[in-house]
């Protein structure tokens, strides 16, 4: 079985990823990491995240740094959402993560295009969002807790900014995949979206079953 979680930064679309992946016994892959491991390949080297040639030069960094503490960081997050705009970016990861989806037994994997580009054929689907000033907020508090002292106004900014680059981008834009069941956490807690998201796929699971017999 494999399931797809879209959504903008923020949404909470990987704390609920996570929690179906334990819940129904599948690997888990934030696929957000990858490009988070470009960008941080980039800014290591000294390179620049705008240029396309710097970034794809970058794609092949090895497993061991999507363990890096640093990845969780704002300037990775910023600097990713620009070498994610790029489309031969995009084509250098695009097998590693179908290579993930489509191991034996299924996956859950969270992103912005699982459910358009790297696993069309998912058997759930969700896209989950919630209001930029909401996700500006949730950032906002996270990166409070780490020793940040960015402003609210700046991660909204930064938020709107990601969007606007994320939706618009000629390569696997952002998109809810027409057969996606929508999910709006802006006024759930953790625990309701997660049981939230559990709900909508045990529907579509049982739907699939229905279909098939």
């Amino acid at each position: 079985m494999i399931i797809a979680v879209d959504g903008p930064a923020a949404s909470g679309k990987g704390t609920i990823a996570r929690a179906l992946a334990r819940h129904y016994g599948l690997p888990h892959l934030d696929t957000g990491l990858l490009y988070r491991a470009v960008a941080l390949t980039v800014m290591r080297n000294e390179l620049d995240p705008e240029k396309e040639a710097d970034a794809v030069a970058s794609c092949d960094f090895p497993d061991s740094l999507l363990d890096d503490p640093a990845l969780r960081g704002d300037e990775a997050g910023k600097a990713a959402s620009i070498v994610s705009a790029h489309p031969l970016v995009r084509a250098a990861l695009l097998q590693r993560q179908r290579r993930f989806a489509q191991q034996p037994g299924g996956a859950v994997l969270d992103g912005r295009d699982i459910g358009t580009v790297i696993a069309p054929e998912a058997d759930a689907k969700l896209f989950v969002k919630a209001t930029p000033m909401i996700r500006a907020r949730r950032r906002h508090e996270e990166l409070k807790r780490g020793g940040s002292t960015v402003t609210y106004d700046r991660v909204l900014a930064d938020i709107r900014a990601r969007d606007a680059r994320d939706s618009s981008r000629s390569a696997a834009p952002l998109v809810q995949a027409p057969d996606a069941m929508l999910l709006d956490t802006s006024f759930l807690s953790i625990e309701a979206a997660v049981q939230k998201a559990i709900a909508l796929v045990d529907a579509r699971i049982a739907s699939n079953a229905d279909v098939e017999r």
